[in-house]
């Protein structure tokens, strides 16, 4: 069973061989930290959080770096206000604090979400010095060219000897006819031409000294710069959001053929966009939720607050290739869903066994090596792991058996495919369940002893309170059991 990952560059699956036999780098676009992380930031992180699990999982040795974009580069090469130092103006901060602030938010809502934190975790303005180095590379390769201070890579030059378009399908002529030719573009040799490095106008607050002034990096030059000081000129993962194909990661590609004539990855992967209701996520439309938001229920468009498993457990079900909507309805099945989930795990560990076993636990264990194989297919895994949920249902119920062996087997399974590999973890909701348990023992208790005494009213009363919470309560012989209700 090997694994198969969908490739952006060659736009099909490929058995994955790393470069290095047991050695693998992964390189990961982080955020721009100008603001609250979101779902747009979810997304990503949990998509490559399960590779670097699952990588991790078959005994690679995994170096995986996610970069901080910590100065907001005019990524459009369009003259205008930085975005951390317009958040700074606007909220009385130096940048510096503004980036602070939230970086530390978004390492929060990524530990709540149970993301594990890269190897390295670089900032683009502590490798300046690399990313001027880069550029005077491509200079000396002649694939660029100084104006004013700035310095654009000559995209029509670069494309004579290499192809420009490779990773998002894009030809050079579309290309240029798509392009703006905006006035302040003009020192440019043609519109498709990017800046790998921009002059500071007076104002420009972010700005370092370089050989030709005071500036700062194009927004493409710090992540060829960063993954090439940390995982070589060549390496094996690059991911990111789909929206980040073209221009950026084009661009990373061109960036390091012209300085060190070789393409930098091997496998490229895109995570597929978000929406919200079947609308794009934006704050024009007020549907723009960000992850603390989620958590608490503040937001007007939310029902409730969602425990960040149960975002997580969400974004899961839906492969990280395809379209990704949210609503109420769809998260609260999800909330459901997972709670089945962790409650038939925590099943799992009191079930008996007998002598022999009428269920063999080793195949669900290889539809779920099938499933995160192909491509991490996880909405297949987990309708896997929900097979495994039947099962110990019917073990329950005494209509199938499992032996000692495949007790542990099943057990095995779950803790290393739902835990370890798909990151589900229970420490914020075992909790609450917990509780909940015990809330309904003493109801049932006290509806009990109104029975036993013949206080009919009372047991009543008890049983439609509950009933209007949509929980139901189940008289036995011995006891009662409750259960709630769709």
């Amino acid at each position: 069973m090997a694994l198969q990952l969908y490739n952006t560059l060659t736009r099909k699956k490929e058995l994955f061989k790393p470069i290095n036999k047991k050695n693998i780098g992964l390189y990961v676009c982080g955020p721009t930290v100008y603001g609250d992380p979101h779902l747009g930031h979810a997304r990503p992180a949990i998509t490559f959080d399960i590779l670097f699990r699952y990588l991790s999982h078959l005994n690679y040795k995994v170096r995986y770096v996610r970069n901080i974009t910590d100065a907001g580069h005019l990524e459009n090469d369009t003259e205008g206000e930085d975005k951390i130092v317009k958040k700074a103006r606007i909220e009385q901060l130096e940048p510096m604090e503004i980036v602070q602030l939230y970086t530390l938010k978004y390492h929060e809502a990524m530990s709540l979400l149970n993301c594990l934190p890269p190897s390295i975790e670089p900032r683009a303005t502590g490798h300046i010095i690399e990313q001027i180095e880069m550029i005077q590379k491509i200079l000396k390769n002649n694939l660029a060219y100084e104006v004013n201070g700035s310095i654009y890579l000559d995209v029509k030059k670069y494309n004579q000897k290499y192809n420009y378009g490779q990773l998002s399908g894009r030809n050079l002529e579309d290309t240029v006819e798509g392009t703006r030719d905006l006035e302040k573009q003009t020192e440019k040799k043609n519109p498709v031409d990017f800046a790998i490095w921009k002059k500071a106008n007076p104002e420009h607050i972010m700005r370092w000294p370089s050989p030709w002034g005071e500036g700062f990096p194009g927004w493409h030059m710090e992540c060829s710069a960063m993954s090439e000081k940390y995982l070589g000129k060549k390496f094996d993962i690059h991911g990111g959001g789909m929206d980040l194909i073209f221009p950026h990661h084009e661009a990373e590609i061109a960036q390091s053929n012209a300085a060190n004539n070789c393409s930098p990855v091997k496998y490229w992967m895109h995570n597929n966009m978000i929406t919200i209701d079947g609308k794009k996520m934006g704050k024009s439309l007020n549907n723009f939720i960000n992850l603390q938001e989620f958590f608490t229920g503040s937001h007007k468009k939310l029902e409730k607050a969602y425990n960040p498993m149960t975002i997580r457990f969400f974004m899961l079900q839906a492969h990280y290739r395809s379209p990704l909507d949210f609503s109420n309805n769809a998260l609260k099945a999800a909330e459901k869903g997972f709670t089945k989930l962790i409650n038939s795990m925590e099943l799992l560990n009191n079930l008996p066994y007998t002598e022999s076993s009428s269920y063999d636990a080793k195949i669900l264990e290889n539809k779920c090596y099938e499933a995160i194989n192909d491509d991490l297919n996880t909405p297949i895994l987990i309708a896997h792991l929900f097979e495994g949920v039947r099962i110990i249902n019917l073990v329950k119920s005494g209509k199938e058996t499992f032996d000692l062996k495949n007790l542990e087997k099943m057990k095995h399974v779950f803790k290393v495919f739902a835990n370890e590999i798909l990151g589900f973890s229970t420490k914020n909701t075992k909790n609450n369940d917990s509780v909940i348990d015990g809330a309904m023992e003493i109801i049932i208790s006290l509806r009990e002893k109104a029975k036993k005494e013949k206080n009919w009213d009372l047991a009543d009363l008890i049983r439609n309170k509950l009933k209007r919470l949509n929980i139901e309560i189940k008289d036995g012989t011995d006891s009662s059991s409750w259960e709630i209700k769709d």
